[in-house]
């Protein structure tokens, strides 16, 4: 089984939090090189998540928004019970 070809929801996702975790990055004053050290990551590897490479490790890619203040955010972003089917087939169980 080969490497399936990214899809363009999954490109134009990876393009859009990269262009908003810069944004972050901007807006808290904070250069790259500070961003980078605070996750843990190179250089490098958060030019890459900037500019949405999507091969980019996932781990990094939380290092980051970890660093940059908006990991709880994007954790209950992704919580079905933040959401009304979520809370909505949880009562169902």
């Amino acid at each position: 089984m080969g490497i399936r070809p990214t899809s363009r929801p999954v490109l134009r996702a990876a393009a859009d939090i990269g262009q908003q975790l810069t944004t972050w990055r901007k807006l808290l004053g904070l250069t790259a090189e500070q961003v980078a050290d605070r996750g843990g990551i190179s250089r490098d590897t958060l030019r890459r998540i900037e500019h949405g490479d999507p091969g980019v490790n996932f781990a990094a890619v939380l290092s980051v928004a970890r660093g940059l203040g908006v990991l709880d955010a994007i954790v209950t972003a992704t919580d079905p019970y933040e959401t009304d089917l979520g809370r909505a087939r949880a009562d169902q169980t």
